[in-house]
């Protein structure tokens, strides 16, 4: 797919998501910290984002320790935080253009786990630029992280975000590739380097708290019709199920998710059960460089 120029109401909305995201990253990661919730974080966090007018790409994630992705509280979670390592994702939009961002906060004492991903970040960002292939972007992050003595995640990458579309393509490795496509000018892309201390591959796990629809779908019952109605309003981007007012919302889930109405997204653990950290920002690739649309988070953006 051949990308042009943005327009310059679209490059303004994705300035404009970024900016929500990095006030609300900011105050959000100085709350992480043992005894308080994960609910209240992912809440306070939301529903910032919802007070500056901008909407939500996707429920916050709060992944500790093993988890790498896909890691919401549900609606009574009492989860706090202790000595653990927590990895922030947030993604924000605003008229459907999104930013993506993430941050580690350690309370492990593994400072050098939260550096790879970060420095493995920097790397990848001094990399991208316009005609630069997405295997090289992904051996700069490789070979940042090997170089900690770490291992990144092989098999979860960065990706392009499109106008209501979290995931698009081009795909962007966290290893290098030899062959691979390029970047191109109009893309918006978050890169996102996860290292780990184990061998470096995730798979799905049993709890799932994430879902977005897939279609419509004809279901008789009635609470599923209601939540629904509700799915309907977050324009096909994911969801979390405590968002739901719909009474016995988990109920309903299951009879959309039978009726092929919307699907699941099981949090995404290290198969080794060792520690993840995370580091994300979101560009866009312009003619002569690269333009980083959530800088503020991380310590080399200064």
């Amino acid at each position: 797919m051949s990308h042009g120029p943005l327009d310059e109401d679209a490059v303004e909305s994705y300035r404009e998501a970024g900016a929500v995201l990095v006030e609300a990253m900011n105050e959000a990661r100085e709350m992480v910290e043992p005894g308080r919730t994960h609910l209240e974080v992912a809440e306070w966090t939301e529903d910032f984002v919802r007070e500056q007018g901008a909407g939500l790409a996707f429920p916050v994630n709060i992944s500790v320790d093993p988890e790498a992705s896909h890691a919401t509280p549900s609606r009574d979670d009492e989860t706090e935080f202790g000595e653990e390592m927590v990895c922030l994702d947030v993604g924000v939009h605003v008229d459907g253009y999104i930013a993506d961002a993430a941050v580690t906060v350690d309370h492990t004492g593994t400072p050098e786990l939260v550096e790879a991903a970060e420095m493995a970040l920097e790397a990848a960002l001094d990399e991208a630029g316009p005609g630069v292939e997405v295997g090289v972007v992904g051996g700069a992050i490789e070979d940042v992280i090997r170089g900690y003595g770490y291992t990144p995640v092989l098999n979860l990458s960065g990706h392009g975000v499109q106008r209501y579309d979290a995931h698009t393509g081009p795909t962007v490795p966290n290893r290098g590739v030899d062959r691979s496509v390029e970047l191109e000018p109009g893309q918006a892309v978050a890169i996102e380097p996860f290292a780990t201390d184990g061998r470096g591959k995730v798979g799905e796990g049993t709890d799932e708290e994430i879902f977005e629809q897939q279609g419509s779908a004809s279901v008789r019952d009635r609470r599923a019709r209601q939540a629904l109605e509700e799915i309907e309003a977050f324009d096909d981007l994911p969801f979390a199920a405590r968002w739901l007012e719909t009474d016995r919302a988990e109920m309903a889930l299951r009879r959309l998710k039978q009726a092929n109405a919307i699907e699941g997204y099981p949090v995404l653990t290290e198969d080794d059960d060792a520690i993840v950290s995370q580091a994300e920002h979101t560009l866009l690739v312009t003619e002569d460089g690269v333009e980083v649309t959530t800088a503020g988070i991380h310590g080399f953006d200064d």
